[in-house]
């Protein structure tokens, strides 16, 4: 089966951890790549964790603001994806 035009599909990127937001680098209709920082996350016990994500597209809307308390599974962005082939693993 072969689509017509511009196919894309959705992408949410989640919270792995529970922390607060540090950093959000991105903001929202910024186009994003395969693997690039988005959010930093400091996590209870001082460490970070920083958010990345195999899509590659652009960011539809960011749920969360610095300083958000977050917890595993929280929905910290949604991300149109594009459907490019990058050649990135």
């Amino acid at each position: 089966m072969r689509l017509e035009g511009d196919y894309m599909c959705f992408g949410v990127l989640l919270s792995p951890c529970y922390g607060k937001i540090a950093t959000i680098p991105i903001k929202d209709a910024d186009r994003i790549y395969e693997w690039e920082p988005l959010f930093t996350i400091r996590r209870e016990d001082g460490s970070y964790e920083i958010v990345q994500t195999s899509l590659s597209g652009r960011i539809e809307s960011i749920e969360v603001q610095e300083g958000d308390t977050v917890i595993p599974g929280m929905v910290l962005a949604y991300v149109k994806e594009d459907l490019f082939v990058t050649g990135s693993d």
